[in-house]
């Protein structure tokens, strides 16, 4: 065989069949050994395929073998080894050593992979049996979505749109209003899009938005990200970047569509853990099963909503001030550059989010949102909790188009 590494922590040599041979020594030893092999069955369960597999363990000689993940890396462009300690999270292990030194590159399918995970961590949200694997009910979970949409009273047109998508490396599935699914082989994503513009500018703003995200988000699947995969904040911030200048492109070439621009409020569920992007005075709530109550995680991106931030006004103030709907920053709509705002949140059974539009929030008050999904998700039948947060806030305002899409853990 031959050695590649001899250490006062490990001995590492590669046997004549190509497979990874690694005595673990030195200090807590056995400690960086379990963990490591229990890392590894981890990883494995959860479907990551740029790690090495584990063959063999022997507990008494303190000894793994693994499949070869090919030679370590000497040159790599610093942003891209970031994307693949991002991509790593995406399965829900954080490495403790991210650095080059831990970079291979498989030359039998021109993959860079991840080594050495003594002291790695598995996040948490992405808990996991005796036996290393990935626990029934907390990695993959069960998401149950319902949406509802009303143009309102007013308005002749309905300019809002909502999203329900499932996506992995080879395809992209358009979810229904109502539905269920588990997570763990694919990622999905649920936004609303508020559309602004003359005549049906603003019905085809927000339709652009939501069909753009249909195009640009498969790309970034973890299993598919092997060359141009990035963290999920910045691939957020590209998908907006994009989206912006779809839409400023089109409201400055088509007099129709002069001044076209949406607001985007979205939530993409990996298994543990929602990233989402957020631009415009949609919201995202996060309704915790832990502690209960609502939380509003975006920010309304006006001048009342900093206000309202600062704790310089109440909700009843914010709710009835005049320039609540002035608008600082959309997709399109003459604004020259897009910052949106980009967080995650790790989720538990229980947690529920719901994304709306703006037509929800003139005519509930947030613990109003609470109590007619409590009611709503209490009652027997297939009840819509969406459509039952419509109808509310149609009742007492109707001025505007109104969307509701919860998404419920389970």
């Amino acid at each position: 065989m031959e050695e590649v590494k001899d250490t006062h922590r490990a001995n590492v040599r590669i046997g004549y069949d190509g497979r990874v041979h690694k005595i673990f020594r030195g200090p807590k030893a056995a400690e960086r050994f379990a963990n490591e092999v229990n890392v590894l069955r981890y990883l494995k369960q959860a479907g990551c395929d740029f790690v090495p597999q584990l063959l063999e363990t022997d507990p008494d000689e303190l000894k793994m073998i693994t499949t070869n993940c090919g030679s370590r890396v000497d040159h790599l462009d610093e942003g891209r080894m970031r994307e693949l300690y991002a991509e790593l999270e995406l399965y829900g292990v954080r490495h403790d050593d991210a650095e080059m030194r831990n970079v291979t590159y498989r030359q039998s399918d021109g993959r860079f992979c991840l080594i050495d995970f003594e002291f790695a961590t598995i996040l948490p949200g992405f808990a996991q049996n005796d036996e290393g694997s990935p626990a029934k009910g907390s990695a993959t979970k069960r998401l149950r979505w319902f949406a509802w949409t009303d143009r309102g009273k007013v308005r002749p047109n309905n300019e809002d749109s909502f999203l329900c998508l499932q996506f992995d490396a080879q395809e992209v599935r358009y979810l229904g209003r109502i539905g269920e699914a588990r997570t763990g082989n694919a990622d999905f994503i649920f936004a609303v899009s508020d559309g602004m513009g003359g005549a049906k500018a603003g019905e085809f703003a927000s339709r652009i938005t939501v069909e753009k995200i249909t195009h640009l988000m498969p790309r970034s699947f973890k299993p598919s990200a092997k060359g141009t995969g990035a963290g999920p904040e910045d691939v957020l911030t590209e998908l907006f970047q994009e989206i912006h200048r779809a839409l400023s492109y089109l409201g400055g070439s088509d007099p129709d569509c002069s001044g076209m621009g949406a607001t985007l409020s979205l939530c993409w569920f990996t298994p543990g853990r929602m990233y989402f992007g957020h631009i415009g005075d949609s919201r995202i709530y996060y309704l915790p099963a832990r502690g209960g109550g609502i939380k509003q995680i975006s920010h309304d991106d006006t001048h009342v909503g900093w206000l309202y931030r600062k704790g310089e006004i109440n909700e009843r103030q914010a709710r009835d001030h005049p320039g609540r709907n002035a608008l600082q920053k959309a997709l399109g709509a003459g604004h020259q550059f897009v910052d949106p705002q980009v967080g995650a949140v790790d989720y538990e059974t229980g947690d529920r989010f719901l994304l709306c539009t703006d037509g929800v929030v003139d005519g509930l008050y947030d613990a109003q949102m609470l109590d007619t999904v409590h009611q709503a998700s209490s009652e027997c039948g297939e009840s819509n909790p969406a459509q039952a947060l419509v109808r509310a806030a149609l009742e007492q305002s109707g001025r505007d188009n109104t969307t509701a899409l919860l998404v419920g853990v389970e």
